[in-house]
């Protein structure tokens, strides 16, 4: 048996293998934000990126490092090809952490042998021992993969495992590179590691797998009844393709049906001690938060964090949760975080109130964010009444957590009705600091809007989704506008929340093109620079 196997350790991947899912590219300072966010979530190690793969990843990763890997804080862990120079990347990044692992990985199936790497099983076996023992000598805690294991035969994966444990790996990880296993397949792979790899019982097993075919957290769950101590996810199971193991499932998953996983971890059945580290209060406000940041929508039947997940319309339902929620509910809403709406500030609340609550909610925010935060919280006031804590979580994310302004909305106007053609006129402040305005026609006011933002930004792309949601209840509720927009081949997201969903519509839509005109800039300036 691997060791520490009395409970299950989170390797949060949001930052690293989430970010790869198409238009959900985060900057340096939305990572720092939702990995600040993971560390209050309770997740073990954070993932925070591929330091060698771009400068920007590698300043993402050190500032993690510096400002989440503490004393008290998770394990902050860099993604590593098996190769020197990312060893060093790694590592340097990772420096600033308390904490750190360095994670490298060599693919060993033979499919990737033959067309991916063009190198022979002995020669891999060779470079996994190597670089395992090249990344020991920069810290204590080394992570190995062997990409596409579920494809790997297991005489040869069970030699390289070996292999790199003895070179120093602290843990072993076990991916599921393609999302292409069932459940029992999985939990044999597990279970054949554990018997014929002589000194697994020094390392933990890991595993990581992709949802391809829906079946990435049953996956799981049968490695970890087979030895597993270590689960890969990411927040509402974001990734490349269709995405990873979702987090919110599997450790609610663990946690609703703990009396059935105790034995798999040596502990009475009826035990109540939790399984992983995870604060499941947390879960519902991170997964908003990656949603928000990322674009990414969480569909409304999504499982523990979706918006009908605790929904009920059926009458027979309906009178049984009435009567007893156990008739149709497994789990409280407030175990993950959705509680009523606790009226907590109004228009007349000071400063003091505003950072103290915040604080109370988790948000650590310098002066200049607090001032920026504030002005908003009290325009909000002066439209509604009362002012909830999901209203202050939305207040923050749009006013802190959005790109650098470069093109700024300045003022916002339609004219629209039943018979009548919906026209704009928009004002943006560009980077320059020069207002310009222009006005458009469009098929509705949202329409209307972005046709005349696009004549003043003038940088073509192709809005290809449009997302309203309330962020609570009520006629004067704050409007969350998320959009996405494609630009050549990439993808760029924006998000807003204003009492006025036309002005949010306008600021997500700016924010994204804020993101486009930024790159677009910056690849010009990488061109000039070479």
């Amino acid at each position: 048996m691997s060791k520490q196997a009395d409970r299950i350790i989170i390797f949060d991947t949001t930052l690293r293998d989430g970010e790869q899912c198409p238009g959900a590219t985060l900057n340096i300072d939305e990572k720092l934000v939702i990995a600040k966010q993971l560390a209050r979530l309770g997740v073990d190690i954070i993932e925070a990126g591929f330091a060698f793969a771009s400068p920007g990843d590698f300043e993402a990763v050190k500032k993690i490092a510096e400002k989440v890997g503490t004393e008290n804080g998770p394990v902050i862990c860099s993604l590593a090809r098996a190769i020197k120079a990312d060893i060093e990347a790694a590592a340097e990044a990772l420096k600033p952490a308390v904490h750190g692992r360095i994670h490298t990985f060599i693919s060993t199936s033979d499919i990737h042998l033959e067309y991916q790497l063009r190198k022979s099983r002995a020669e891999v076996l060779a470079i996994a021992q190597d670089m395992v023992a090249y990344a020991k000598s920069f810290m204590d805690d080394v992570e190995f993969s062997p990409m596409d294991a579920a494809r790997t035969d297991p005489e040869y994966l069970y030699q390289v495992l070996e292999g790199a444990i003895a070179a120093g790996a602290t843990t072993v990880n076990i991916p599921d590179t393609v999302g292409y296993t069932t459940p029992s397949e999985f939990g044999a792979m597990i279970k054949g590691i554990i018997e014929n790899v002589p000194n697994i019982d020094k390392a933990i097993i890991s595993v990581h797998g992709h949802n391809d075919l829906g079946l990435a957290v049953a996956n799981f769950l049968e490695a970890v009844k087979n030895g597993a101590r270590q689960l890969e996810c990411t927040i509402n199971g974001i990734g490349e393709r269709a995405g990873n193991a979702a987090l919110e499932e599997l450790v609610m998953a663990l946690h609703v049906r703990r009396q059935y996983f105790n034995p798999f971890l040596g502990r009475a059945e009826n035990s109540e001690a939790p399984l992983t580290n995870i604060d499941t209060k947390q879960i519902y406000k991170t997964s908003r938060l990656v949603s928000n940041l990322t674009g990414m929508l969480v569909q409304p039947n999504k499982a523990i964090v979706g918006a009908n997940a605790f929904a009920h319309e059926s009458g027979i339902h309906q009178d049984g949760v009435l009567k007893n929620k156990l008739t149709y509910e497994i789990m409280d809403a407030q175990i993950i975080g959705l509680t009523d709406n606790q009226i907590v500030l109004g228009k007349h609340s000071g400063r003091n109130a505003f950072r103290t609550r915040l604080k109370e909610l988790g948000f650590e925010l310098s002066e200049t964010e607090l001032n920026k935060a504030f002005v908003k919280f009290k325009d909000v006031a002066d439209k509604k009444k009362e002012i909830s804590d999901w209203d202050l979580e939305a207040i923050v994310n749009d006013e802190i957590q959005q790109t650098p302004e470069l093109f700024r909305v300045e003022l916002v106007q339609v004219s629209c009705g039943s018979n009548t053609q919906p026209t704009a006129t928009v004002t943006l402040r560009t980077p320059d600091g020069e207002e310009l305005t222009d006005a458009a026609i469009g098929t509705g006011p949202v329409d209307a809007v972005y046709k005349a933002i696009n004549r003043v930004v003038n940088v073509p792309n192709e809005l290809i989704e449009f997302s309203v949601q309330s962020v609570t209840g009520g006629i004067d509720a704050l409007g969350e506008v998320t959009i996405r927009l494609r630009h050549e081949s990439r993808v760029f997201s924006g998000h807003a929340a204003n009492t006025d969903i036309i002005v949010a519509s306008a600021q997500a839509y700016v924010n994204a093109l804020n993101r486009l005109y930024s790159a677009l800039h910056k690849e010009v300036k990488e061109k000039v620079t070479a």
